[in-house]
């Protein structure tokens, strides 16, 4: 199993490729030498039901963020940096304490710029009994060379799909290449975990779960989304169509993104993705 904290060397964690030495205190696009910085960690009843169950997810909130979504929103996490620093040991026992606790599952919420610190934490907590799922709740810019190296360390991938065009991330998440990034880190995913499973209580176990959030005005290409993960992942990809979004952060400074999404938005992407033949979706 590789050093992951090698990767901190010349950062190529996310596509940013800002290739800081981070391990000697650098810092690139998220703000973060090779600290561990967590923001908050509790069990969690309003994610996917696959993933609540009955115990909750145990989400883990990490600090800061390799996107600049104008709209995020938990912008006071991702952009104002509220958070505290932890080590590798304490995180150890923060996921054993979840454990303890009746958590489905560890999910790690925003993990991509401290993934290689997390997972060597991931590691040791499973040489200390940790035996639960491990969620990978990423905003969909990774690495495929990076998530490669996490191969058997992830039972569950769920990525944010936010754009089906390069165009909108840049426009809106401040990142080049955003939609074509993330396509790619979609079939390693998938590669490594296959579509998702669940155990005999409808409980996530493994697999790929895919979030989109629609955005108003069509602003999000979501045809291109559905189209992606139909004809190149699988059609049976488990899709989370969200309709929760209100401007929130920077968003009324662009015009497209000033009010909420209209209800004939979302059903119009319910019904694209139901005629593509998608069998596992929910909104």
């Amino acid at each position: 199993m590789p050093d992951l904290r090698n990767w901190l060397e010349s950062c190529e964690l996310c596509p940013n490729f800002c290739r800081v030495n981070r391990l000697k205190g650098n810092r690139g696009r998220c703000r973060l030498a090779s600290e561990l910085v967590v923001s908050s960690a509790n069990l969690h009843y309003g994610e996917e039901p696959v993933l609540v169950g009955r115990g909750g997810s145990g989400t883990i909130f990490f600090t800061c963020c390799n996107l600049k979504c104008v709209f995020c929103q938990n912008y006071d996490i991702s952009q104002l940096d509220h958070g505290r620093q932890v080590d590798g040991e304490e995180l150890v026992r923060i996921m054993l304490a979840l454990q303890d606790r009746g958590a489905e599952n560890i999910n790690l919420v925003t993990p991509t710029h401290q993934a290689a610190q997390i997972f060597e934490a991931v590691k040791k907590a499973r040489r200390q009994g940790l035996q639960l799922p491990i969620v990978y709740n990423c905003g969909g810019y990774e690495n495929p060379e990076f998530l490669r190296d996490l191969d058997g360390l992830v039972q569950i991938y769920m990525p944010d799909f936010k754009y089906g065009n390069d165009e909108a991330g840049l426009k809106y998440s401040g990142v080049s290449a955003y939609s074509s990034w993330c396509r790619k880190a979609l079939l390693e995913m998938h590669r490594q975990v296959g579509d998702l499973q669940t155990d005999q209580r409808g409980v996530a176990t493994r697999g790929l779960l895919v979030r989109h959030l629609v955005l108003p005005n069509r602003l999000a290409d979501s045809r291109e989304v559905i189209d992606f993960l139909v004809w190149s992942v699988s059609r049976a990809t488990y899709l989370n169509i969200m309709d929760q979004y209100h401007p929130a952060f920077h968003a009324s400074e662009h015009e497209g993104l000033r009010r909420r999404v209209f209800r004939q938005e979302i059903e119009e992407v319910v019904q694209y993705a139901r005629d593509s033949g998608m069998t596992r979706f929910i909104f």
